[in-house]
């Protein structure tokens, strides 16, 4: 498969773009990466993992919905944690420091899944070719979802509108036991190949799927017992799956999201890489603080897409800068106010892939 190319800028809108977010940093002599807020919120999360996990093992409620609540926010808290204090960290946002940086993006591993092939799936492959259907990992859910038109249609799915969460709810585990390996085995992200891996990282990648196992899985089930873990366990990680995927497709898989094709002969794309990324990236409730802090500033993703080595604390200030260029240079910049019609949209979107090919 011929890898995308992308066209060569003919306008002034990039520089001009780069130009008004570097001044901004300048004039307000601010840091590019996190700052106090983002680090007490990861101290926060941290140990509120930290501390339901012990009272989840250790300390167990006697009333099977306060155990499975408890569950249920597990979930959250290791959403929390990837969307705040991981993904900063896997793109050198969380700090100026670099040891810091691959400490939070470390916290991926903790959690069962494995930084480098996030590194190579997640900066590499998405950021550079979002959207474009049998290059971008994020957009592949198939057989169960057709996420855009190119993709081929199951019968099932004219009913994918209805059953979508049950499907996004398998990521994380389908993402953790299964998907890590097939990258680790084929040395591969679809099409792309990911960067040679040094020993640390094969050691770090089997280590900490061995510490993972032992923690989650192994130290459970001897203190609870085999059923009460599995249950408690597939609540985690269905409500962790659900979170995740429904952030990332709140972003990108929407009405107005475009899905472009390249040349299969030549690989090009018929857009300026920054365009591309407007036309295939949406805000979501940017004015929703609580949606901002939990998803670690990823409702701003048309911020994030074009400067992701930025923390996600400086995004709603750059989202002002970014909306006022776009309008100047008549570039759209898709936007939904609310978490519930962004979810109306992507809805509609399944829907109409669903029945329409």
């Amino acid at each position: 498969m011929v890898i995308p190319k992308f066209l060569n800028p003919t306008n002034t809108f990039r520089t001009e773009l780069r130009k008004r977010i570097s001044d901004y940093f300048e004039e307000n002599g601010k840091k590019q990466t996190g700052n106090i807020n983002l680090y007490l919120k990861a101290v926060i999360l941290v140990l509120s993992f930290a501390g339901l996990y012990v009272h989840l093992v250790f300390f167990t409620s006697d009333y099977i919905v306060i155990s499975l609540l408890e569950c249920l926010l597990f979930g959250l808290l290791t959403a929390g944690i990837g969307f705040n204090v991981m993904h900063d960290g896997a793109h050198g946002s969380f700090s100026t420091k670099k040891w810091l940086n691959e400490l939070a993006g470390l916290s991926l591993n903790f959690l069962g899944a494995n930084v480098f092939m996030w590194k190579s799936k997640h900066n590499v492959i998405h950021h550079t070719y979002t959207n474009i259907d049998g290059v971008d990992d994020d957009i592949d859910a198939k057989p169960f979802l057709r996420l855009c038109e190119n993709q081929k249609h199951y019968k099932i799915h004219r009913f994918q509108q209805y059953y979508f969460i049950f499907a996004y709810s398998m990521l994380y585990l389908y993402w953790i036991f299964f998907t890590d390996y097939k990258k680790y085995f084929l040395g591969k992200v679809g099409p792309i190949p990911i960067a040679k891996m040094k020993f640390k990282d094969h050691l770090s990648f089997w280590g900490f799927k061995v510490l993972h196992f032992f923690i989650f899985i192994v130290i459970p089930i001897y203190f609870l017992g085999f059923v009460p873990w599995l249950v408690g366990f597939l609540v985690y990680m269905l409500s962790t799956g659900v979170v995740l995927s429904l952030t990332f497709s709140l972003a990108h898989v929407l009405e107005d999201a475009h899905f472009p094709l390249h040349d299969m002969e030549t690989g090009m794309v018929e857009d300026v890489w920054v365009e591309h990324q407007l036309k295939t990236t949406a805000n979501f409730a940017t004015k929703n603080k609580i949606v901002s802090w939990f998803t670690g500033g990823l409702n701003y993703q048309i911020e994030h897409h074009l400067f992701p080595q930025i923390s996600h604390v400086h995004y709603p200030k750059l989202s002002l800068i970014v909306k006022q260029v776009c309008q100047e240079y008549n570039i759209p910049y898709i936007e939904y106010p609310k978490v519930s019609e962004a979810i109306a949209s992507h809805y509609s979107h399944l829907k109409y892939l669903g029945k329409n090919y």
